[in-house]
């Protein structure tokens, strides 16, 4: 029996699964930031560059700001940014430069921790990318082993990445990610011994979704094969398509032997808050899914399985279902068994509702598959098939991308964009609307504090203020009546 440690991931991916990566703000996060201080968590899965991206576009906060708050109110607890390959906020690949000014800048607002997911599960691109990360101050990093199914992702394969990941020095630890929640846990008890054998006394997490009900036996079943860590959600924040809820798994845990030192009165009440929130916002909740073995077919996170849906909706073709998600497993094989994880997921989905709602399979190629197969995102784990290949090169469209100009060097940008900017507001700049920013920037420092008990009333006064067409307002409660009236 071990001691496991805890990885929370309520304001990054339970927001991202449940919510859309909307239902968090800067007060929303603040205002539970010390409670999580509290917690001894082992880290925090704080955020992303697409979260950073969202606050900007539909919050209109300074992410950077957020960071900066967050750091501080949690001085013990590394807070952790996850990277998915060489690009920052945009899809651009961006250029070396450009990334180690972003994890620089990253490491100087208060992120501690980088977790690398390279989208390809490419350990050579992980172990350059941990270089460049601790070169730029960051403290820990912890390489992904993305998990799927296919042919190729046996256990052999994942060992090899794991032995060339733990041979670097830049590299502190290891996690199986796994977002598809595919992970059973009769293929834990080989690719968990496979994966320990080769990284030495370098520890080992996991991080998995219960979208098909089996995260939460696969984690039990790798704290007993020596996993060191879970990643896990709390309250409103858990179960569905996010991860396992932190109260029950430390129950279990506990249950089964193993110690966890934790706060258990802070992390009760970090689950109760987002449990509040969630009401108060009217976000949905998580709740423990049952097993659908069509995921291991098609293998879509949770959340694009409901998009697919509407958009097949949308065209009024929602019968096609099953021939999209087989489909999809087609065209997966096609483009070389690429991990359907962001943005794979995305582009494998598209083309496959193209293909079966088209004239003919690949008569319309999205750029990001073209992109794809010009080695844009980074080297395939298997040669696209041939006469794929062919057609995806014969595309008009093609030669326009290959023709495609790279980013910018990192002077040239600065130049273009504005040489006395920050280094936070050039990121931002460089990668987003300029509009976007500029109406960030207007609305001033974000709200720091949130109250889910007064949220709706706040809700309703911020509406009825919007609106011009009252003059009468009447507000009752028992033992109280309010009666506002305009000139």
């Amino acid at each position: 029996m071990a001691n496991i440690r805890l990885v929370e991931t309520s304001l990054r991916d339970g927001n991202q699964c449940l919510w859309g990566a909307l239902g968090v703000d800067t007060a929303r996060t603040l205002t539970i930031a010390p409670v999580m201080e509290r917690c001894a968590f082992s880290a925090i899965d704080f955020t992303t560059s697409t979260h950073m991206g969202v606050a900007v576009r539909y919050k209109q906060e300074d992410p950077w700001e957020r960071i900066r708050g967050m750091a501080q109110a949690c001085p013990t607890t590394p807070l952790q940014f996850l990277s998915t390959g060489f690009r920052f906020i945009a899809w651009e690949t961006a250029s070396p430069e450009f990334m180690e000014l972003a994890f620089r800048t990253l490491a100087t607002n208060g992120i501690r921790r980088f977790a690398l997911a390279d989208p390809m599960n490419d350990a050579a691109a992980n172990v350059d990318v941990a270089r460049m990360v601790k070169r730029s101050g960051g403290e820990q990093v912890v390489g992904a082993l993305v998990y799927t199914i296919s042919p190729i992702h046996d256990d052999v394969h994942y060992a090899a990445a794991a032995r060339m990941m733990a041979a670097s020095d830049d590299i502190d630890a290891l996690y199986i990610k796994d977002p598809g929640g595919l992970l059973t846990p009769k293929r834990a008890q080989t690719l968990i011994p496979a994966i320990l054998a080769e990284i030495g006394n370098k520890p080992l997490e996991i991080h998995a979704h219960c979208t098909i009900g089996l995260a939460e036996q696969t984690y039990l079943e790798a704290a007993d094969l020596g996993v060191s860590a879970v990643q896990c959600a709390s309250g409103g924040a858990a179960d569905g398509t996010s991860n396992p809820s932190i109260q029950r798994m430390i129950a279990n845990l506990r249950t089964l032997g193993h110690t966890v030192e934790i706060d258990d009165d802070a992390v009760a009440h970090v689950a109760q808050y987002f449990r509040d929130m969630a009401q108060a916002d009217g976000l949905p909740t998580g709740a423990p899914m049952a097993f659908d073995a069509a995921y291991l077919q098609h293998q879509l996170p949770g959340g694009m399985v409901g998009t697919m849906r509407r958009h097949l909706a949308d065209h009024r073709v929602p019968h096609l279902e099953g021939a999209v998600i087989e489909e999809l497993g087609r065209v997966r094989e096609e483009l070389g068994w690429p991990i359907v994880m962001t943005p794979f997921a995305q582009m494998l989905q598209t083309q496959a509702v193209m293909n079966v709602t088209g004239e003919d399979r690949y008569a319309v190629i999205p750029d990001e598959i073209i992109r794809y197969a010009i080695g844009r995102f980074g080297r395939p784990n298997m040669p696209i098939a041939p006469d794929v290949l062919d057609r995806i090169m014969a595309n008009p469209r093609t030669k326009e991308l290959q023709e495609e100009p790279a980013m910018a060097d990192l002077a040239t940008l600065r130049r273009r964009i504005g040489t006395h900017l920050s280094d936070e507001e050039f990121l931002l700049r460089a990668t987003m609307p300029a509009n976007l920013v500029d109406a960030m920037a207007a609305e001033g420092p974000a709200p720091r504090r949130y109250d889910p008990q007064t949220a709706p009333v706040m809700d309703l006064l911020r509406r009825l203020l919007a609106r011009t067409d009252l003059t009468r307002v009447s507000v009752e409660k028992a033992g109280l009546k309010l009666e506002l009236e305009g000139n």
